[in-house]
């Protein structure tokens, strides 16, 4: 049959050209897209080879071969697979040529951002030509197995293509990429360098299932035909049982895709089966990275199809509160775009990241029931991000739950479980307390805890940044609402031995104070009134019920976010010495200028016990000063 031209259409050409210049963000990949073509050649061979459907083919050996011709400055891929026919060889390597590209370009136009154009980009399978991104010329000869003759097609990849039958062609596909001219001020992608090859296969293709061969270059004055040098591993540990890999293998896997130098914590293996299936091996590490609550922090897993890698941090596979754990998953069949760069995001990504969020949960909960101190090592590192989960992932929010660990007031320094907490509440109470704040000793000595630890009722220390949020989107635990307290007002009878008669008294004796000082005070409280949770301290500020604290607002704006200021609620213990001498004062109509100066260190002291500062630093110090003196 004599040569056949076939020339692109407009749009098919511009497609072309925008897939070669546009689509791939790292030009070594066609080298990874013609192995996958060839793997797939194999792996079909394979498998005709065992229902009888290609009874003359040579399955004895079967392989990849990479040659490269440094003076001619060709690369061929080759494989002995299943190979192509005449009309298959016009069908599938001319995809491109298909109908629809005219609609498709309209619909790339319209694409305002890369992204949405290599969404759709990613709907035509046309890897192949990614060799022109190397080449200015691709050949192809390809023969089918059991099959007499064989097919060559060539093109400079611009506008036609050619055709034609020949007599002598080995089983299976070569593809030959006639390199472009080399650029010695870029040495990195000199496709005519052995180890470039060699660093390529083992990045994107070391767990292809068939061997991936390079015969090296001859040595000068060496008259020996050199060995094919197998550059593959083909040692997926993830496919492999438990029995016939040891934690060594493990550990390295875990090294090589974490650069970390440590072991791991915990090794997480997972295997789906059915009609999608995928294996997964994942890694819980012993340390936090640095940049974990960084906004530029790189996360996800490495992505293989085929135990070929598509992606080396797929975030789609988990959720971002559980961004620090490494390993890979490994598909039989997803959705890729032509490049198999990105990932389009269909059900069955969706389905992977809930079984695995899952599965990585059900593994810390197994730590913490069977190894404490590996457990305690994990929720050092990765508590405050897990806890993240519970704002995002209300799916999860229960298991989550199961697995935190928060410090408390509950007698010893081992920290405790919502479910242990409830199972220690005193008769009658109704809520599970807790307080926020920068450190542990800071909010134990806190004045909102000195009721709470005079009636010996538990309270949850939480001093991540997190806590400030979640403790609010959970909103309860097995019915008990989860409560501040450093909000509202709370009422723990620790002025039991008082009459209601005495109570009465005492709020009419204050009520004078009470209101001048929120008349004078206006520009920083809501309110001025008496305190039922002070037992020790003179006074204490606390946000409304509703309100956010100072921490959030805090962290709000540093985000970036406009948060208008609060004020909070000043309130004043009634039994202590100071605050019974201000209201002396102010019943006796004494000097204003210094009932004034007392009632604003009253509250800049307040303001400090909760570990804030006085919005006036110098005008403070003077008051405390001059009160100094007083005493003198």
């Amino acid at each position: 049959m004599p040569t056949e031209t076939f020339e692109y259409q407009v749009e098919a050409r511009q497609l072309l050209q925008l897939m070669i210049h546009s689509v791939y963000s790292h030009k070594d990949v066609f080298l990874r897209e013609l192995v996958s073509n060839a793997s797939d050649a194999l792996d079909k061979l394979r498998l005709a080879a065992l229902r009888d459907d290609a009874p003359d083919a040579d399955t004895s050996d079967l392989h990849i071969e990479i040659d490269v011709d440094k003076d001619a400055r060709t690369l061929t891929v080759r494989d002995n697979g299943i190979g192509m026919s005449y009309d298959e060889v016009g069908r599938l390597i001319g995809t491109i040529a298909n109908s629809g590209t005219a609609e498709f370009l309209r619909e790339l136009r319209e694409a305002k951002d890369a992204g949405g154009a290599e969404g759709l980009i990613g709907q035509f399978g046309v890897g192949f030509y990614s060799g022109f991104m190397a080449a200015d010329e691709m050949t192809l000869v390809t023969r089918r197995a059991g099959e007499t003759q064989g097919t060559r097609w060539s093109s400079h990849g611009e506008g036609t293509y050619t055709l034609e039958t020949v007599d002598e062609a080995p089983q299976g596909t070569a593809v030959t990429l006639h390199l472009k001219p080399a650029d010695p001020e870029n040495q990195l992608h000199d496709y005519t360098a052995p180890w470039k090859i060699r660093e390529i296969v083992k990045r994107y293709s070391d767990f292809i299932t068939w061997p991936i061969r390079m015969v090296p270059e001859q040595r000068e004055g060496d008259d020996t035909t050199p060995e094919p040098e197998t550059l593959n591993s083909m040692k997926a540990l993830w496919a492999r049982s438990r029995d016939e890999v040891s934690d060594d293998e493990y550990h390295e896997l875990y090294k090589h895709i974490s650069h970390d130098w440590r072991a791991p914590l915990e090794t997480v293996r997972f295997q789906a089966e059915g009609t999608f299936e995928y294996q997964a091996l994942l890694f819980l590490p012993e340390h936090a990275s640095h940049d974990l609550f960084t906004q530029g922090h790189q996360r996800g897993l490495q992505l293989y199809v085929k135990r070929v890698l598509i992606m080396d941090d797929c975030e789609a596979l988990l959720p971002p509160y559980l961004r620090f754990v490494k390993g890979v998953v490994d598909a039989q069949d997803l959705s890729l775009n032509v490049s198999r760069e990105i990932l389009q995001q269909d059900r069955h990504i969706r389905m992977i990241q809930r079984r695995l969020t899952k599965k990585i949960l059900s593994a810390v909960k197994d730590m913490k029931a069977n190894d404490a101190e590996r457990y305690a090592t994990f929720w050092r590192e990765f508590g405050a991000v897990l806890k993240e989960g519970l704002i995002t992932d209300t799916e999860n929010r229960e298991a989550i739950c199961a697995v935190a660990t928060f410090a408390g007031t509950h007698g010893d320094d081992r920290p405790t479980t919502l479910q242990e907490y409830v199972e220690r509440m005193k008769d009658g109470q109704d809520d599970i307390y807790f307080i926020t704040g920068e450190s542990r000793q800071s909010i134990e000595n806190s004045p909102h805890m000195e009721a709470f630890r005079a009636k010996d009722i538990e309270v949850l220390l939480l001093t991540d940044p997190v806590d400030e949020v979640w403790v609010d989107a959970v909103g309860e635990f097995q019915g008990k609402r989860l409560r501040s307290v450093a909000k509202g007002e709370i009422d723990l009878g620790t002025d039991a031995g008082k009459s209601d008669g005495e109570k009465e008294k005492q709020t009419e004796e204050y009520a004078g104070l009470l209101g001048w000082m929120k008349e004078h005070l206006d520009e920083d409280v809501k309110d001025v009134r008496l305190s039922s949770r002070l037992t020790v301290s003179p006074a204490c500020v606390v946000s409304d019920t509703g309100d956010l604290t100072p921490a959030l607002e805090n962290m709000y704006r540093a985000m970036g976010q406009e948060v208008p200021a609060t004020k909070r609620i000043l309130e004043l213990n009634p039994d202590h010495l100071l605050v019974r001498g201000l209201n002396q004062a102010y019943t006796a109509r004494e000097d204003r200028s210094g009932l004034v100066a007392s009632a604003e260190l009253l509250y800049g002291l307040a303001v400090l016990a909760e570990g804030g500062r006085p919005k006036e630093p110098g005008r403070f110090v003077k008051l405390v000063a001059d009160a100094l003196e007083r005493t003198l």
